[in-house]
């Protein structure tokens, strides 16, 4: 787990006059330091400082546009420190615990109250940026591509998908059951949002992988069904599943994401 400077932590303490408990462990947090708080009046709160990463740059801005909705609330942040005072989920049961079909229609539901255009100028950036950053990590391990023709028509679709959606929103982009908790504000609220402007059909995707041996054994139908609740066209979730299985960068090039593509490819 990483841990922030003491430094850091000892100004936020200090400038949010905060009783800090012991960090939250685990794969959820792997990018960044989270830790229930307390504030001066004893209300609870969650501190979090995020590692600087290209894709959750715009974390705080998003917060801020969601305000709540339906999102965890921004209590304070500090843009330089990547430092953010959220609300605290009570009792924070992650989705997971819920069966896939049941998450299917949470996050259905989520995504939908979440995708609005914001107006211009906002500090958002297009879901283009973020695929021809992946295209260019991708080229880089050249060498290593298993299927050389396979990871080309992925990046090719990294280009050609972002230009041609027929509608572009503040998309939240890693939206899966496990940055949903349950709350009593409302039932459900959406934690670690990484957004960018684009295409509504990409942001079916972080669950769907997250679903894996449902999008493995029968794509077509996991994909329908997912597609058909949020009221996106299956066709571009597919090619959207398609292009982040066959090219999007990775440590190993493994068989299973490529056999995915290859079942995808053909359809």
């Amino acid at each position: 787990m990483w841990q922030p400077p003491a430094e850091t932590l000892s100004i936020l303490i200090e400038r949010w006059s905060l009783s800090v408990g012991a960090p939250f462990e685990g794969p959820e947090v792997s990018a960044a330091w989270v830790a229930p708080v307390r504030r001066a009046d004893g209300t609870p709160a969650i501190l979090k400082l995020g590692l600087p990463h290209m894709e959750a740059r715009d974390e705080i801005a998003g917060l801020r546009f969601w305000n709540g909705d339906p999102t965890v609330r921004l209590l304070a942040a500090d843009e330089e420190l990547n430092a953010m005072l959220l609300e605290r989920c009570t009792p924070g049961t992650h989705l997971r615990a819920l069966p896939e079909p049941e998450q299917d229609v949470v996050v259905a539901q989520l995504l939908r109250r979440l995708w609005r255009r914001p107006v211009e100028p906002h500090p958002f950036r297009p879901l283009a940026e973020l695929t021809t950053f992946w295209a260019a990590e991708t080229l880089a391990d050249e060498k290593r591509w298993p299927d050389p023709g396979l990871t080309r028509e992925g990046l090719a679709l990294f280009d050609e998908l972002p230009r041609t959606t027929p509608s572009e929103v503040l998309l939240a982009t890693d939206l899966h059951a496990g940055n949903i908790l349950r709350a009593e504000r409302e039932p459900w609220l959406v934690i670690d949002p990484k957004p960018f402007v684009g295409d509504p059909a990409y942001d079916a995707t972080q669950h769907l992988f997250n679903c894996v041996e449902r999008l493995r054994s029968n794509p077509l139908a996991t994909i329908e069904r997912f597609a058909n609740l949020l009221d996106v066209d299956p066709e571009r979730v597919r090619l959207w599943i398609f292009a982040r299985a066959a090219a999007e960068p990775r440590d190993e090039w493994r068989d299973a994401e490529l056999d995915l593509a290859r079942a995808l490819a053909h359809e």
